[in-house]
């Protein structure tokens, strides 16, 4: 899984070059510093997910397609994001609030890649078979735990956890625990999408 994060800043660069686009071009569009950028793309950092969301937009490029240049790096197929790892982040001014601690899990919706949000409960002992969509899947479990078969891989992803795939992948959660697990599930379809 390192390498197929770090396969995203080489990826990164590979785009922006190809694109004619200078780090502080790309920053600017994303919003981000121009360190972060290199910083990325050297391998020296992990990009949230709302960042790479962001990052990509502004390379004005498919999330398919970025995608494709790095998800065969070692076999991996997904991203899985812990609880712990996701970055807290600054809203409002904190002599004005109490209490309100925002948490960056993902970003806005992307120009030319459909969208669309739904609640799943996957109660214990479920069964169906593996399936594929047509989209980049991202999943937020919002209370208990799944076992996610991705292809051949599997992944536990417990409350607070975030995972993103190609949903072209054959995949099915699996609830092996006594209590129901509820997740958002974010689909995301490129304009290429049938």
């Amino acid at each position: 899984m390192e390498d197929f994060l770090i396969g995203i800043g080489k990826r990164l660069k590979e785009i922006r070059k190809k694109n004619a686009l200078t780090i502080h071009e790309v920053a600017n569009r994303a919003g981000v510093s121009n360190g972060l950028i290199s910083r990325i793309e050297n391998g020296r950092t992990i990009p949230s997910l709302p960042v790479l969301i962001e990052l990509i937009h502004s390379l004005e490029t498919d999330i398919t397609y970025f995608f494709e240049g790095v998800k065969n790096i070692k076999n991996a197929k997904f991203i899985h994001i812990k609880k712990e790892d996701y970055q807290k982040i600054e809203k409002e001014d904190r002599s004005e609030t109490k209490g309100f601690n925002y948490y960056h899990i993902f970003s806005k919706s992307i120009n030319s890649i459909g969208f669309e949000a739904v609640i799943l409960e996957v109660e214990p002992d479920s069964k169906r078979d593996k399936v594929i969509t047509d989209a980049w899947e991202f999943k937020y479990i919002i209370k208990g735990s799944v076992t996610y078969i991705i292809d051949d891989a599997e992944v536990v992803v417990n409350e607070g956890d975030s995972l993103c795939f190609n949903g072209r992948l054959p995949h099915v959660p699996e609830n092996r625990t006594k209590e129901n697990c509820v997740m958002l599930v974010l689909y995301f379809y490129s304009e290429s999408s049938s």
